[in-house]
């Protein structure tokens, strides 16, 4: 409970729309959970992480988009995949946005078998994964794009999301905004936080 009150509190503190200022400027609207009450009680109960993401701007149409994540264990990243690519997709209409707007959910959880699942869901397709997990309920998924205010854009690679374990303090408590707040040097966390694990997702559009 108290993991989750830190999260909805660290998580209103930050602008819904994130971007930059220009018209031609990809910005990038994000929404947790659901609006639904008792939809949301379950997702709590049940331990399910649920984020929705909007991409808008006038060069995405006709543009191809891929997600990649980096596995940092021990502070030392033991994986770097391509989660999926949208060129790789097989059917031709799947393969580019096909309007100035893209949206999709990401739906993850840890599994009993200490595995991070994940969907990411788009509008007529999804893309399940799983990663390598640590026995512990305490992995969150950010969107750090929005909480460290890092640079989004068209044509380059630029980091979105992670799946972070707490920064534990020396008092015991824990603390995950410290962790996604902390600006650029995401791949740096583990050895300054102290973190066993966590996933970093990066996306491009191209």
């Amino acid at each position: 409970m108290e993991k989750r009150i830190l999260i909805f509190i660290c998580v209103c503190f930050f602008n819904s729309l994130f971007g930059q200022n220009t018209n031609d400027a990809l910005k990038m609207i994000s929404d947790y959970s659901s609006n639904n009450p008792e939809i949301r009680d379950i997702l709590q109960f049940e331990g399910i992480e649920y984020l929705k993401l909007k991409f808008i701007g006038n060069e995405l149409k006709n543009k191809s988009y891929r997600i990649e994540v980096k596995e940092i264990w021990d502070g030392i990243i033991r994986k770097d995949t391509t989660v999926f690519n949208s060129k790789n997709i097989g059917i031709e209409q799947f393969e580019k946005v096909n309007d100035t707007v893209l949206s999709f959910k990401v739906i993850a959880k840890l599994t009993h078998k200490n595995k991070l699942r994940m969907m990411f869901k788009f509008p007529r397709f999804s893309i399940t994964k799983e990663f390598d997990a640590i026995d512990t309920q305490d992995y969150s998924l950010r969107n750090i794009a929005e909480e460290s205010k890092l640079d989004i854009g068209y044509n380059k690679k630029f980091y979105l999301l992670a799946y972070i374990l707490p920064y534990e303090r020396e008092d015991g408590t824990k603390s995950w905004c410290e962790v996604g707040t902390n600006g650029k040097d995401v791949e740096q966390w583990g050895k300054k936080f102290n973190i066993k694990h966590y996933l970093l997702f990066t996306m491009k559009f191209e």
